[in-house]
């Protein structure tokens, strides 16, 4: 179904919507919840917590794109759940991905002339222009959290070429949040 339809199905308020959008994003939504959780259980019940926040959110929002309103909320959920069920032990996978970030992003400390929103605004402007593969591998390790070994496995390349994608994209990136007057 496309999702204009299911858009229109929960502002008709039926319960069809959760079916559909379960039935066109579920998979995904496990994915990304799993890659986070790394358990299945918790991951269950964070999709599940993504169809009733859906629910309650559309109407009024009418999403422009529903799978990328989708995955944030899923993404999000996943973020709060992890955080809750660590929160004395660290999850590396997770820990690893945001370290490497570290290094390219600024420290609100330092860097209080720019909010996450408009940060946020200039890395999209920034993966609008990088090359197609590049872009994508950086989306799959630090907004997915896909692991080096999937990433290689889903683009048919070595884990040494996604690991080099990274690092230069990462130094890229570095460059242009300087250019652009953000301090590192």
């Amino acid at each position: 179904m496309e999702d204009a339809k299911i858009i229109e199905l929960f502002f008709s308020r039926s319960e069809e919507a959760i079916t559909e959008t379960a039935s066109k994003y579920g998979k995904l939504c496990l994915s990304i919840a799993g890659n986070i959780l790394g358990n299945t259980e918790d991951s269950e019940e964070c999709v599940n917590d993504t169809y009733l926040s859906l629910w309650n959110i559309i109407p009024p929002q009418r999403p422009s794109n529903l799978m990328a309103f989708i995955c944030k909320i899923t993404r999000n959920l996943s973020l709060k759940k992890l955080e809750h069920n660590l929160a004395k032990k660290r999850d590396t996978r997770i820990t690893i991905s945001l370290s490497e970030l570290e290094e390219v992003l600024p420290d609100e400390a330092i860097c209080d002339k720019f909010d996450d929103e408009e940060i946020g605004r200039i890395i999209s402007e920034f993966l609008k222009k990088e090359k197609f593969d590049s872009r994508n591998i950086f989306i799959r390790k630090y907004w997915y959290f896909d692991s080096v070994s999937s990433i290689a496995k889903r683009y048919k390349f070595s884990e040494s070429k996604v690991k080099s994608l990274l690092f230069h994209t990462r130094n890229r990136l570095k460059k242009h949040l300087i250019k652009e007057g953000v301090h590192i």
